[in-house]
């Protein structure tokens, strides 16, 4: 499922090229823009500065999208593992002292529940 890491860098790097290619041609069709309106330098610059800031944004959210992504999969896979009964000793540990921290949780405010009641009587 994984496949070969040399590949999925080699992929990773084929987008990220394109991805350069695409803003260069975004920029020089731009160029030609501008020169045909004759409009001033700065302005161009700013719509390349706009440009270029709308592409950051757009990563962000992929970057975002992906670790959420591979959350899910952990997660997916964490349970699977579970319903086979292989899952990580230390992940049923830190359940254990989930359980535990809730138990003595509840105990505590059963106790402090107690004493308010006896302070009113």
């Amino acid at each position: 499922m994984r496949g070969c890491a040399r590949a999925r860098d080699s992929a990773r790097e084929g987008a990220r090229e394109s991805k350069r290619k695409r803003v260069r041609k975004h920029e020089r069709t731009r160029e030609r823009e501008r020169k045909r309106e004759g409009t001033s330098a700065r302005e161009s610059e700013r719509d390349r500065s706009r440009y270029r800031d709308r592409e950051r944004v757009r990563e962000s959210v992929r970057e975002r999208e992906r670790d959420s992504a591979k959350a899910r999969r952990r997660v997916r896979s964490r349970a699977r593992a579970r319903e086979k009964g292989r899952e990580r000793e230390s992940t049923r540990q830190h359940e254990g002292r989930c359980e535990r921290e809730q138990k003595r949780a509840r105990e505590g405010a059963k106790e402090s529940a107690r004493e308010k009641a006896q302070e009113r009587t």
